[in-house]
């Protein structure tokens, strides 16, 4: 079955141009049993400090390609299959308080395709030090709306959409799982 081509829902964003966001890709690592993987950042406090792998898209390199690349540097995960990807760029501002470095290079937020990617390997594939500079300092596996609640309040309208636009590709692996 070719993978889906999902249109990501927009009601909740906010117009804003798009050519002042920097290009990236999100990934939503979803398991057999229909959870998805969560990462706590690291060197970030909580309460808001956990999210689904993302990345930057490097120059001549595919979306697809940096979602592969970010998730293997972000989580060591390899083991996957490609099930669905958003057709449109989701994105989000940075807000004034936030000082991190993609805004003192001109970027006022990011815009992302996601890919959902099913996961085929086991657990143990998962080493958060494999790329050397550290994302994620922990993980789980979590119901798709746990990660609206966990990440940082200002990516939660393009979570919101990511969320909508892969819930059925979540649900159908919730389905398969079932005896």
């Amino acid at each position: 079955m070719p993978p889906l081509a999902l249109q990501p829902h927009t009601a909740q964003m906010r117009p804003m141009d798009l050519g002042l966001l920097r290009p990236n890709v999100g990934i939503v690592l979803i398991a057999p049993t229909g959870k998805v993987w969560l990462g706590r950042r690291a060197k970030t406090p909580p309460p808001y400090n956990w999210q689904f792998p993302q990345g930057g898209i490097d120059a001549g390199e595919g979306d697809f390609e940096a979602a592969v690349r970010e998730l293997r540097e972000e989580t060591g995960v390899t083991s996957v299959k490609l099930l669905a990807r958003t057709r449109d760029w989701i994105g989000y501002e940075f807000p004034a308080e936030h000082q991190g470095s993609k805004l003192g290079k001109g970027w006022r937020g990011q815009k992302q395709i996601w890919f959902a990617f099913g996961f085929e390997g086991d657990d143990s594939e998962i080493d958060l030090v494999a790329h050397g500079d550290v994302e994620f300092d922990d993980w789980r596996w979590a119901d798709i709306d746990e990660a609206l609640a966990s990440v940082v309040p200002f990516k939660r309208d393009a979570y919101r959409q990511v969320i909508a636009a892969f819930r059925p590709v979540v649900d159908a692996a919730r389905a398969m799982a079932q005896p």
